[in-house]
């Protein structure tokens, strides 16, 4: 099995140089690989923030790679879980961090808008708001 990197993930998922998305899209039918959560991400965090492509367009691109049938993504359940969250106007990094979590009994932060989202999410940690 072999783990991929943000790059090749980015390069399949953009296109923005075609010989290694050549070359990366060959790896993926090869055989069996590996997606950590890490590098999911920082992939979403790329396609934000260095190709601003807006949340949606971001949620399906991800939500169709982590589809792949050969591929074996890290705690896949909370990786799911983000993606509906994230889909329902969560913030991915947020979704992913409180996915995470569903092992706690609460969830801690300082970030309003984390927390107001959250209440409305099925399956999420209770968030406490740390606010006063």
């Amino acid at each position: 099995m072999i783990a991929l990197d943000t790059n090749v993930v980015v390069r399949v998922l953009t296109r923005d140089d075609p010989a290694q998305a050549r070359r990366a899209a060959a790896l993926l039918r090869k055989g069996d690989v590996w997606l950590s959560k890490t590098v999911l991400l920082e992939t979403e965090w790329v396609l934000r923030y260095t190709y601003e492509l807006d949340a949606a367009a971001i949620s399906h691109a991800l939500s169709m790679f982590v589809g792949l049938q050969n591929l074996t993504v890290e705690d896949a359940t909370s990786v799911e879980a983000a993606l509906e969250w994230h889909k329902a106007g969560m913030d991915f990094a947020d979704a992913l961090h409180l996915a995470s979590s569903r092992g706690a009994t609460r969830f801690a932060t300082f970030d309003r808008h984390l927390a107001r989202t959250a209440s409305k999410l099925d399956g999420a940690p209770t968030v406490e708001l740390l606010d006063r």
